[in-house]
């Protein structure tokens, strides 16, 4: 007979198996198929927190694919994707990432192969059928309510900007961004902000530089320094990162700008060396319909382009009826900011300003 400690022990270790199944080794994260007939790898500038949902819902769909989901930074990402589209190596089967430029840039390259769709897609979130958007996060300022009195929370680009000049001191050293020299969607926001308001974005540019403003890789470590108390507003942070850290802590705040607010979608492309084609189609199917469209407003994502704003978030009733939304639309305007002297011209002007030399 089974001694009871040891029967207790085979009983947890049994209860255990799912999540040692799922072992990171890295950045690698595996989930098993029921019965495994192909083997997707996936390489996503996302976190695994926000993707596991729809990765194991798509498994209800297609239990017979075992999924391999490797977590990147923007720019590794793409650095990788294009050093194995040069060699013709196969490494990705797919690809996800929210610095879309970087990714219509693999395509414009030659990287990618069109896929078809019967989903409906926005125009503006669907390049060639090579690149498609797949979300619908707006940026937004983040604020913690402990910190930031109801009087100083900005509601527009001009108000941040204003806030910084008038209040220097109370907020030096107390706001975060993205350091655009290490975050490609850092730098595709920046961009684009110099896009669609120029003068308010060199206003707020200055306002960065005098006020020491903290510059991190990504969402996270920019929301990690709001979550210890070491600044008390984030700007341009993705939305859904934005609201996950909400729900964790309810003290910290989203605003919708309403002078105008970016719109992302983050973007997905199948490699030309992808091995597993059709399996990666229907994945990025998955994610187009209307069935990955609800799963990630609910439990990834937050937000979506018809439905109404999250519970708590501050911002207009409607980012499309109310034309503040601004959608960063997928497409050849893209290549502009991945263009090499305009990318070097940027981050210099960039840099400039906000290690205290002047604009």
């Amino acid at each position: 007979m089974m001694h009871p400690t040891l029967r207790v022990a085979l009983l947890a270790l049994s209860l255990l198996l799912p999540t040692l199944a799922k072992a990171v080794e890295g950045d690698r994260q595996v989930f098993p198929a029921k019965t495994e007939k192909v083997r997707l790898v996936i390489h996503g500038a996302t976190d695994i927190e926000a993707m596991q949902p729809l990765l194991e819902d798509f498994q209800q769909v297609r239990p017979d694919v075992t999924l391999e989901y490797v977590d990147y930074l923007t720019n590794t990402l793409f650095r990788e994707a294009a050093e194995a589209c040069a060699s013709g190596t196969p490494t990705a089967d797919l690809l996800l990432s929210s610095s879309v430029d970087q990714l219509v840039r693999l395509a414009n390259d030659g990287c990618a192969v069109a896929h078809p769709t019967t989903e409906r897609v926005p125009d503006w979130a669907n390049w060639r059928e090579e690149v498609y958007g797949f979300s619908f996060e707006p940026a937004v300022m983040v604020y913690d309510e402990r910190r930031v009195p109801p009087e100083d929370v900005p509601r527009s680009h001009n108000d941040l900007a204003e806030l910084l000049r008038q209040k220097h001191e109370t907020y030096r050293g107390r706001v975060g961004t993205y350091d655009v020299r290490a975050s490609g969607i850092g730098y595709l926001l920046a961009f684009n902000d110099s896009r669609v308001a120029p003068t308010t974005y060199g206003r707020l540019l200055e306002s960065f530089g005098r006020a020491e403003t903290v510059t991190r890789c990504c969402n996270n470590e920019v929301l990690n320094e709001l979550r210890r108390g070491n600044i008390s507003i984030a700007y341009n942070v993705l939305g859904s990162y934005a609201y996950a850290a909400h729900l964790r802590d309810p003290h910290l705040r989203l605003v919708l700008p309403r002078d105008y607010t970016l719109i992302l979608s983050r973007g997905a492309l199948i490699p030309s060396t992808s091995r597993q084609k059709a399996a990666a189609g229907a994945f990025l199917d998955y994610l187009l319909s209307e069935r990955g469209q609800r799963k990630a407003r609910d439990a990834s994502f937050y937000f979506s382009a018809g439905g109404p704003l999250p519970l708590g978030v501050d911002g207009p009733a409607s980012l499309v009826d109310t034309g503040i939304g601004r959608p960063i639309r997928i497409g050849p305007a893209l290549l502009a900011a991945q263009d090499q002297a305009q990318h070097k011209r940027f981050t210099e002007e960039w840099s400039a300003v906000m290690d205290g030399e002047g604009p």
